[in-house]
């Protein structure tokens, strides 16, 4: 999975990772959306498999990850990498046999995808993060979730603007470390920074 295409949204170029048979349109479509903090790369060992079985392989850099847009207006909410999906899912003539796949944050934005246009998408799976509801609940009520998700609260802060850049993103190697222990993660961590090094 090393072809790139790029799409454009609204103004906002949208780059993609492509499988050797994207052009296919005989095969259904699958579109993964990476998690944070990763890239679309994160999806290289998946394809393969997708493309014995039968399919298609997408995988975009979300808005605001190098080389994508960061969008002039700042948006880079669930709600418009989700119209994003369905964006890629018209440039690659996907049907209503078509596959989201998302992880961590990915997994928000294909949940909003599948809901806001469920004749697309024959299937949805969601990695590591429930629906909001579920997720909403796993926070007020189990304390190993909340600990596990501190990241995301730590993001909202202003002080994430300071620390998450210094020293190399030493911050997302910490991350990386603390997720997937004995990993190693040398090849995903030059393309997450190179994704987000630039503001």
């Amino acid at each position: 999975m090393s072809e790139r295409r790029r799409i454009h949204r609204e103004g906002v170029g949208i780059e993609c990772v492509v499988s050797a048979s994207i052009d296919d349109t005989e095969r259904p479509l699958v579109v993964c959306a990476h998690g944070f903090p990763d890239t679309a790369h994160t999806w290289r060992h998946l394809t393969p498999a997708l493309e014995s079985a039968g399919y298609r392989v997408v995988a975009p850099f979300l808005r605001g990850y190098a080389p994508s847009d960061v969008p002039a207006d700042g948006c880079v909410q669930t709600g418009a990498s989700s119209l994003d999906m369905i964006a890629v899912h018209e440039e690659f003539g996907g049907d209503e046999r078509a596959v989201l796949v998302g992880h961590d944050w990915g997994a928000s934005i294909v949940y909003g995808a599948a809901v806001h246009t469920p004749e697309r998408w024959a299937k949805v799976v969601g990695l590591a993060v429930p629906p909001g509801g579920a997720m909403g609940a796993a926070l007020l009520t189990n304390a190993d979730q909340l600990k596990k998700s501190w990241y995301m609260f730590f993001f909202q802060h202003p002080l994430a603007d300071a620390v998450v850049p210094a020293g190399d993103l030493a911050f997302i190697d910490m991350i990386w470390r603390d997720w997937s222990p004995g990993y190693d993660a040398a090849d995903d961590l030059s393309g997450v920074k190179d994704a987000l090094r630039d503001p």
